[in-house]
C-alpha cells in the first residue's frame, strides 16, 4: 500500500489554499477596478448629458432674448412713427391685456416659443453724454455721488481735458504731464470717449466711483463729430445739456440742487404709474423753489439713441441669457434704425463681447 507522507499532504493543502486566496484577492481587485470604471463612466455620461442640456437651454434662451430685443425695436419704431390717436372702448379693452412697451420702465415677462423674455428700453436722453455735456451738467451728475467738492472738480475738469483736442489742462484737470507720471504711464486721449469704460483712465475716477454710479449715469452716443455734422446740415438735435424727465435714473435725481431722496422717490413713484407729459408735473411734485433750481437741466425731448436690453429664460431652468443693443432710430434712414453697438452675455460666447454690426 502506497503511503503519502503527511508532510507532503500538508504542503499541498497549504499551497492550494494559498493560491486560492491570491485568486480571491485578484477577483476582488478586478471587481473594485470595474466598479471605479463604471462609476467614472456614469459620472462622465451624466456630465456630458448636463453639458448638452445646458448648451441647448442656453442657446434657446439666447435666441429668445434676441427675439425680445427685435420686438422691442419694432415696438419702439412703431411708437416713433405712429402718432397718438383716439381709440375705441373695444381697443382699450384689448390694450389692457397687451404688453405696455414703456421707455425706462420694467416690463412683465412675455411668452415666446418655449420660454419667456424680459426687455427694458432706455432712452439715452436720461444719461449724461460725456462727449458733449458742459461742465455744469457734469457737476450735476457728480452731485449724486458721495465725494467732496474738490474731487468733483478734478473729475469734471479731467473729463473735459480728456476729450478736448488741446494740450492745456484746466485748473483741476489733467493732460499728458499727469498721465505720463503714473506708475503705468499712458497718453491723454484728447478725443471723444469711445466707451464709458474709458472713464476709468480719467484722473480722479476710481473703480469704486465708476461702479457707484458713473457707469449707469453716462453715455457716449453720439460723439461730437456726429453732432457737428448734423449742426452743419441744419438738423434739429437733442440738447445734451438737458435730461429727459422720463429717463433720468432715480439716483441722479437726488444729485440735482435742492433735491432730496424723498422727492426723488416721489418722482419715481409717479413714473412707475405713468410718464410725465409736461415739466409742470415735476414742479407740482418737488415744489416751485426746488423746481427753479433744477428746471435748466430738464426736458421732455427724447434722444434718437436707445439702449435695449433683453433677457431670455427657459421654464424650469436656472439658465438666463441676455443681449444688449444701442440703437439709433431715424425715420429718414432706409431701415429706419441702425444698431450702433451689440453686446452678448452668454455662456458659449465671451461675456460682454462686442460683435461688429454692419
Amino acid at each position: 500500500m502506497l503511503t503519502i507522507p503527511s508532510v507532503t499532504v500538508h504542503g499541498y493543502m497549504k499551497n492550494f489554499f494559498s493560491n486560492k486566496g491570491v485568486a480571491l484577492l485578484m477577483v476582488l481587485w478586478v471587481l473594485m477596478l470595474l466598479t471605479v470604471i463604471v462609476g467614472e463612466f456614469c459620472f462622465a455620461m451624466k456630465t456630458r448629458v448636463n453639458i448638452t442640456r445646458n448648451f441647448k437651454e442656453s442657446t434657446q434662451a439666447y435666441y429668445i432674448a434676441v427675439a425680445g430685443l427685435n420686438q422691442a425695436i419694432e415696438q419702439t419704431l412703431r411708437e416713433l412713427m405712429t402718432p397718438r390717436r383716439l381709440v375705441s372702448v373695444e381697443e382699450e379693452d384689448a390694450e389692457e391685456t397687451a404688453v405696455e412697451w414703456r421707455i425706462n420702465a420694467d416690463m412683465p415677462p412675455v411668452a415666446f416659443g418655449s420660454g419667456t423674455f424680459e426687455t427694458r428700453i432706455e432712452n439715452e436722453s436720461g444719461k449724461i453724454n460725456i462727449n458733449l455735456a458742459d461742465r455744469g451738467m457734469l457737476m450735476a451728475m457728480l452731485g449724486s455721488l458721495d465725494m467732496d467738492d474738490e474731487e468733483k472738480d478734478v473729475i469734471a475738469d479731467s473729463i473735459m481735458d480728456w476729450r478736448d483736442t488741446d494740450r492745456n489742462h484746466r485748473i483741476n484737470g489733467a493732460e499728458n504731464d499727469y498721465y505720463q507720471s503714473l506708475p503705468e504711464p499712458y497718453d491723454c486721449k484728447d478725443g471723444d470717449f469711445d466707451s464709458k469704460e474709458e472713464l476709468l483712465k480719467v484722473r480722479g475716477v476710481t473703480p469704486e466711483i465708476y461702479e457707484q454710479g458713473l457707469a449707469a449715469y453716462v453715455t457716449v452716443f453720439p460723439k461730437s463729430d456726429v453732432q457737428k455734422r448734423k449742426q452743419r446740415a441744419g438738423k434739429k438735435e437733442f440738447n445734451y445739456n438737458k435730461l429727459n424727465i422720463n429717463s433720468i435714473p432715480l439716483e441722479m435725481w437726488a444729485g440735482f440742487p435742492g433735491m432730496t431722496v424723498e422727492l426723488a422717490q416721489d418722482i419715481a413713484a409717479y413714473r412707475a404709474e405713468k410718464d410725465f407729459q409736461s415739466l409742470r408735473e415735476v414742479a407740482d411734485i418737488v415744489g416751485p423753489d426746488v423746481y427753479r433750481g433744477i428746471s435748466k437741466y430738464l426736458t421732455l425731448q427724447d434722444s434718437p439713441y436707445f439702449t435695449i436690453r433683453s433677457k431670455g429664460k427657459i421654464p424650469g431652468s436656472r439658465i438666463e441669457e441676455g443681449v444688449t443693443a444701442v440703437v439709433l432710430f431715424d425715420v429718414r434712414m432706409k431701415k429706419k434704425y441702425q444698431v450702433i453697438q451689440w453686446m452678448d452675455d452668454i455662456d458659449h460666447h465671451q461675456p460682454g463681447s462686442r460683435l461688429p454690426i454692419s
